[in-house]
């Protein structure tokens, strides 16, 4: 095990990009002491931690034609775009069944990224155990408008990408001297200011939660100077970036099956091309 930080961005069925760099982590039996994970990155992050490998990609397309799995259905009957009973308890105990056993095995430290929409910061929650702690998983992928509120412990949370979208600063915090950062959005990307279309709709539902439009109206500025911050740690040697060099036809909410296999391979490839570079970096 590598002692060094692994930070896995969001960005939707974009992730399936991740998907495809932790399945090559886990043909080399690659690990590392502290994994974040935000949002999609959570969610990929857990079978990668259960060492199963082709669930991430399997969990990800096998589902596309489900109604109870990612539909309007499921959000105007359940306030969730994603079905919560389907993807957090369906799938993981009955479907698929997620390897418990072996994510209890890891060594290093696992944090799920969320947003407390009370005070809009950003909260790294520790996954000791996957089952009871699934929660912190759902809340960290909920995005605002198609999904409800999490509660935890009293409090509410919603998508880890609202507050921290690439949680290098966390890990350096950590004191992870080295890290690995796998981004969704290509070399270039600058985020641009949430339309105000979206922010209306924002302010009215989160009427008790201001702090939620504050955030998402603020949020292309954090995340720009984060991928500055990337870049500079980047040329310091703190910081290894895996991210695809072109931008992806695969949208938030996909259901095109061949476009995620596609992205899935990139990032695969991706992966394996700085192999090499990698281990020099990590063994430095």
């Amino acid at each position: 095990m590598y002692q060094a930080g692994l930070v896995l961005e969001g960005g939707g069925m974009k992730g399936i990009y991740t998907a495809g760099v932790l399945e090559f982590f886990l043909d080399k039996g690659i690990e590392f002491s502290n994994v974040y994970g935000v949002s999609a990155g959570a969610c990929h992050m857990c079978s990668y931690l259960s060492k199963q490998s082709g669930r991430a990609l399997d969990i990800s397309i096998d589902y596309l034609d489900t109604k109870k799995y990612c539909s309007v259905e499921s959000l105007l009957t359940t306030g969730d775009l994603f079905n919560v009973e389907m993807c957090y308890h369906l799938i993981p105990d009955y479907l698929y069944p997620y390897d418990y056993e072996e994510f209890n095995k890891y060594q290093g430290k696992a944090y799920s990224v969320v947003t407390n929409i009370a005070t809009g910061r950003t909260e790294y929650m520790r996954i000791r155990d996957m089952k009871a702690d699934i929660d912190k998983i759902r809340a960290s992928a909920s995005l605002p408008l198609v999904a409800r509120n999490v509660k935890i412990d009293g409090n509410y949370y919603l998508d880890g990408g609202i507050s921290d979208a690439i949680p290098l600063q966390k890990s350096v915090m950590d004191g992870n001297r080295r890290n690995i950062v796998v981004m969704t959005k290509e070399e270039g990307y600058i985020r641009k200011p949430t339309a105000q279309a979206q922010l209306a709709l924002i302010k009215a539902r989160y009427l008790k939660y201001p702090k939620v439009y504050d955030m998402m109206a603020n949020r292309h500025i954090r995340y720009n100077e984060t991928v500055e911050y990337i870049y500079r740690l980047r040329e310091g040697g703190q910081a290894f970036v895996i991210r695809p060099r072109q931008a992806s036809a695969v949208g938030r909410i996909e259901k095109d099956k061949e476009k995620l296999i596609a992205l899935y391979k990139e990032g695969y490839a991706d992966a394996e091309n700085c192999y090499e570079q990698l281990i020099a970096y990590l063994e430095a």
